[in-house]
């Protein structure tokens, strides 16, 4: 009952669009946070730690699993040929180290003496079989697509894969390393998913639709052993009965499963700490280039000084994020600090409205539509963009959509103005060519914004073709350099990491992913 009426109060003050932006922020935050309640603690098993998640993964064989929660806990259990540092840059793991003698061929040398949990040894057989599985339709996964310029893959010997490629490819490494593409035993059916077998530093025991997924410490694993005996993750869809099950000490961790107010409250209380450190999420508003209003990049320039993100920082994520200028987060190899900024200005908007032949009458220069889903935090957001734009002269109007309905008039182009969030495909960036290729118009790729620039397209097109890192760093920031003056996105912030867990818990380092690698280290205080 209570929930249903912060829904209440949270929808009617949406509509108090005549309130000052600050205090909206302040009084629908106040409207939808609920209060801690009293709750008698539990004792916690010495030996399992307990972890949060909001929803089930969908499916652990690490071929096929494209949500956050099954590429997180694959992780654990499966093993990548490469992996990743906090720069974003590739890094051994099963593969001790690589050489490309041409862009077309990429040969691994395997470590010796890893193990799958069933005691078998993984060889080359096992890794040209994960992606044969894929390449030639034994596994029906959307995964395929990111190999398809995989033409075939050697073995001359038990510890020597030979990828051959179609034409050069250089994200390949990336998409050989840190969850994208754990490693399976030979012969792997499509029933993995139910009993994953992995090389990984955990093994699985056991998954519960719905409830839970259980994995337990690889005694035999190859490099460093995790201390944790077992981790449970449990699943809790409800934000505040995940703070409750913290408070009361039956769940030990939650990462990025909190509002930023009941991190805040949370943070108060005796037997939990809060860590938090920069992320790479990225928060962006998005334009249909091809709108007649939009079209024109002095509009989409203006519209970005007209939007303070200061405020919704501090009041929406209560300063877990930081201003975003990049598709790219900072940690990225190939992130450019030197682009066009657009600090708060709107007497700088106003000008730029007034040279685009936008001039207001009765204090309206336009109406523009945002679209979003009902996720109170997007739709926040879009309420505090409406009194934003309206200091300049623009009426936003909110429509808000279930989320499929949302998402699908955005793939289609029937939007003008729309806000979402990148989680980890943006720390490549190879997203470039998925974002804003104009091969890339959607539903071929995720080009919703309809952007073209035949330059952005050549750069694009040789940097993913280059094998020396600095000169593509130097194309891809010709890339931001352009994107940032012509704007198809207005990027808004970076949240960061926070997680939140029991003082029972040491050991503990957040990377910028936001990933679970933090279980590899993390450890359980005795006593």
């Amino acid at each position: 009952m209570f929930s249903r009426f912060c829904r209440c109060a949270v929808n009617a003050q949406l509509r108090m669009t005549s309130l000052p932006w600050s205090l909206l922020i302040r009084t629908v935050i106040l409207a939808s946070c609920v209060a801690l309640l009293t709750a008698c603690s539990a004792k916690p098993d010495p030996n399992t730690l307990v972890m949060i998640i909001e929803s089930s993964p969908t499916n652990l064989d690490p071929r096929v699993g494209l949500d956050a929660y099954s590429e997180r806990i694959d992780t654990l259990i499966f093993d990548d040929l490469l992996t990743r540092d906090d720069h974003l840059n590739v890094e051994p793991q099963l593969a001790e180290r690589w050489e490309i003698p041409d862009p077309k061929t990429y040969i691994f040398h395997l470590r010796h003496g890893v193990r799958f949990h069933d005691g078998r040894s993984l060889t080359s057989r096992d890794v040209k079989w994960t992606f044969d599985s894929l390449l030639e339709g034994k596994i029906r996964s959307t995964k395929a697509a990111v190999y398809g310029l995989v033409d075939h893959i050697e073995v001359p010997d038990d510890f020597t894969v030979v990828f051959h490629l179609k034409e050069p490819f250089t994200p390949l490494l990336w998409n050989l390393s840190d969850g994208a593409m754990g490693i399976v035993p030979y012969g792997a059916s499509g029933e993995i998913s139910s009993h994953p077998i992995g090389s990984g530093p955990f093994r699985f025991v056991s998954a519960e639709q719905d409830k839970e997924v259980v994995i337990e410490r690889n005694h035999d694993y190859w490099g460093e052993k995790p201390k944790l005996e077992r981790v449970r993750f449990t699943v809790v869809p409800d934000t505040t009965t995940r703070a409750l099950e913290l408070r009361k000490g039956s769940a030990d961790i939650a990462i990025n499963a909190l509002t930023g107010d009941l991190v805040l409250a949370l943070q108060k209380e005796p037997n939990l700490q809060v860590l938090h450190a920069p992320g790479t999420v990225l928060w962006y508003l998005a334009f249909n280039t091809r709108d007649p209003i939009l079209k024109d990049a002095r509009v989409r320039q203006a519209l970005a000084f007209a939007v303070d993100r200061r405020p919704m920082i501090h009041y929406l994520l209560r300063d877990f994020a930081r201003p975003a200028d990049s598709l790219l987060p900072p940690e990225s190899w190939a992130y450019d600090p030197s682009v066009a900024r657009y600090d708060y200005s709107p007497e700088r908007a106003r000008e730029l409205l007034e040279q685009a032949g936008h001039p207001a009458v009765n204090g309206v220069r336009f109406h523009l539509t945002m679209k979003t889903g009902t996720e109170e935090s997007t739709r926040l957001l879009a309420a505090v963009l409406q009194q934003q734009l309206r200091d300049v002269g623009i009426v936003l109007d909110i429509r808000t959509f279930e989320f499929a309905t949302f998402f699908a008039d955005v793939t289609r182009g029937a939007y003008q103005m729309h806000s979402l969030r990148w989680v980890g495909g943006n720390e490549d960036p190879d997203m470039f060519e998925y974002v804003f290729h104009s091969s890339k118009f959607t539903p071929h790729g995720a080009n919703r914004t309809y952007y073209s620039n035949p330059r952005v397209d050549a750069l694009i097109d040789q940097a993913r073709s280059v094998l020396d890192q600095e000169t593509r760093k130097r194309l891809y920031g010709e890339v931001q350099e352009i994107l940032a003056q012509e704007l198809p996105y207005v990027e808004l912030w970076y949240q960061d990491n926070v997680l939140v867990c029991s003082k029972r818990v040491r050991n503990v380092t957040l990377d910028p992913s936001g990933n679970y690698d933090f279980l590899k280290t993390a450890e359980l205080e005795k006593r």
